[in-house]
């Protein structure tokens, strides 16, 4: 299933650099209001960072990110947490989507099957906007399909999309993909000026972060 016009909207991604294995000794001096918006003056409590992505499967461009954006959470340092949200902007379709991803997280397959919801949206055409369709395509991949339902149609994963809209919502999300970094900083590839340059900009304000909690 090709995507509508409409949906070509969000932010442009194109190549990235991974996390470097360590954090580095000398910040690489991103600039706010150029590489990345200040969104609140205290991080969020606790001694851990919080990185938020707010995603969503239909977007084209959350699919050009993710290949890179997966292998790069895998190698964060001790002391981040990184999290998915999905988002929905109110389509009805990406609601479905949305409720995929987190039947799919509670089933503990989001990771495994991350990626290649994506690669079956855009690349194989397929149609899983339509439930009976993502029904399908989740039992092929080795999936309970019955549990699956069950917590696809159930007020839990209901609730948390509704949640990830609100979180959006507050933090001021009106493009996929944007990441947010310990509820103070967002960036995403169309502000840092492409993937080559959202990886130096995510792993600055980590090291910001993770620095300045050490510290308290």
């Amino acid at each position: 299933m090709r995507l509508p016009s409409s949906r070509r909207r969000f932010l442009t991604c194109t190549g990235a650099l991974l996390w470097a294995g360590s954090m580095p000794d000398k910040l690489l001096a991103a600039t706010a209001g150029r590489d990345y918006q200040v969104i609140a003056q205290t991080p969020l409590p606790g001694p851990s960072v919080e990185v938020l992505e707010f995603f969503s499967y239909a977007c084209p461009h959350c699919a050009h990110l993710a290949p890179l954006l997966e292998p790069w959470s895998r190698k964060l340092p001790a002391g981040v947490i990184y999290r998915r949200v999905p988002v929905t902007f109110g389509h009805v379709q990406w609601s479905v989507l949305a409720r995929a991803y987190y039947a799919l997280e509670a089933l503990h397959q989001a990771d495994r099957l991350q990626e290649k919801v994506f690669t079956a949206l855009h690349e194989q055409q397929i149609n899983l906007f339509s439930e009976d369709e993502l029904f399908d395509w989740v039992q092929k991949q080795g999936v309970d399909r019955n549990k699956f339902i069950a917590l696809y149609r159930s007020f839990a994963i209901q609730s948390k999309v509704q949640q990830g809209d609100q979180q959006a919502m507050g933090y001021g999300v009106d493009g996929v993909p944007t990441l947010i970094v310990d509820g103070m900083y967002t960036t995403s590839p169309a502000q840092a000026g492409g993937n080559a340059a959202l990886f130096p900009v995510l792993n600055e304000l980590i090291t910001r972060e993770l620095a300045l909690k050490k510290r308290r």
